[in-house]
């Protein structure tokens, strides 16, 4: 899996308030609490990744953002107004979970039937099959299109009248490597060029290189919101692995500077003592071992990806009950 993150981007002057703003938000379905109170901002022109286990409450969350499910409690602001208001409609594109088409239309004519409902003409049909990249299939049958272009297809709709918010539910369900990789390519270049994306992903490689911010959601409850950087670099996100004699009294070093025992590895001959910490904790450690005369041989730094990170924020021993 890809560990690298996401290109870096030009930081943006935010003068306009958020794009969504998400307060207290709960939601029930008889006795199961979908949403416990979550909280979020997204910031114009950036590409945010929802995650969380399955029946975290992602897509209830992104429900209730099109105005589909209406919360319980809490508010729920998107563009300054309510959600599934004809002001937010018109801004928003979102493809949530399969998307449904007419089997025996071809797949331009499906978005032909939408785009004319939105007043838009064909020649926006043509551009966004052409960004997905199905314009040599454009006249198939729907019936006739795998579980990626159908899912391709709905990414198309969702983009039609260049919409300034972008929310995707699993965009890459049902591609091939190839179509990820494309669908990252899409993405990048639509947060690349102002357009909000807030998308929810199992694809946690993907997510890494994508995303500005990730958001982490588990049974109901916001337990990360930061930037990917941020959150592969919090306490324990980082593992170094030192090579440094006299071995013995490197472990000791380690253990008074970072207050917990650092885990040794290695034959006799070759001992590596590994510890969890942050990169702030290294430039200290190694003063202190150079300081203490030990002689430094290697000293690697190890940082997690996003992925691990991720599983271990989301551990526990029970199964979810609630559902996405």
């Amino acid at each position: 899996m890809p560990t690298e993150t996401a290109p870096s981007r030009p930081e943006r002057v935010v003068a306009a308030a958020a794009t969504v703003e998400v307060r207290g938000v709960r939601k029930s379905f008889g006795k199961v609490d979908a949403l416990r109170g979550v909280s979020l901002e997204v910031l114009p022109g950036q590409v945010y990744g929802l995650l969380g286990p399955n029946g975290a409450g992602k897509t209830t969350l992104l429900r209730i953002l099109l105005g589909l499910v209406r919360p319980d409690a809490g508010s729920v602001s998107v563009f300054g107004h309510q959600p599934g208001t004809p002001e937010v409609l018109r801004q928003v594109g979102a493809l949530i979970e399969t998307p449904a088409f007419v089997p025996h239309l071809s797949g331009r004519t499906n978005l032909q039937v939408l785009a004319r409902a939105k007043g838009l003409p064909d020649t926006e049909v043509d551009r966004v099959l052409e960004v997905v990249e199905l314009r040599q299939r454009r006249n198939d049958r729907f019936t006739g299109y795998s579980l990626g272009m159908g899912q391709r297809l709905g990414v198309a709709a969702a983009l039609l009248g260049r919409p300034k918010l972008l929310i995707l539910d699993e965009p890459t369900n049902g591609l091939d490597p190839e179509g990820v990789a494309s669908m990252r390519s899409l993405v990048r270049s639509l947060g690349a060029d102002g357009t909000t994306v807030l998308f929810s992903s199992h694809q946690l490689g993907e997510v890494q290189q994508i995303c500005d911010r990730v958001v982490v959601i588990d049974r109901g409850l916001v337990i990360a919101d930061d930037t990917v950087t941020a959150i592969r670099d919090q306490p324990g996100s980082v593992a170094l692995d030192l090579w440094a004699t006299p071995a013995d009294q490197a472990g000791e070093v380690l253990a008074a500077y970072a207050g917990r025992t650092p885990t040794e590895t290695g034959d006799p001959g070759d001992r590596h003592w590994h510890l969890d910490a942050t990169p702030d904790d290294i430039p200290g450690l190694v003063r202190a071992l150079v300081a203490a005369g030990i002689d430094i041989h290697e000293l690697r730094r190890e940082r997690q990806t996003l992925e691990g990170v991720f599983f271990a924020l989301t551990a526990h021993d029970d199964e979810p009950t609630e559902e996405s």
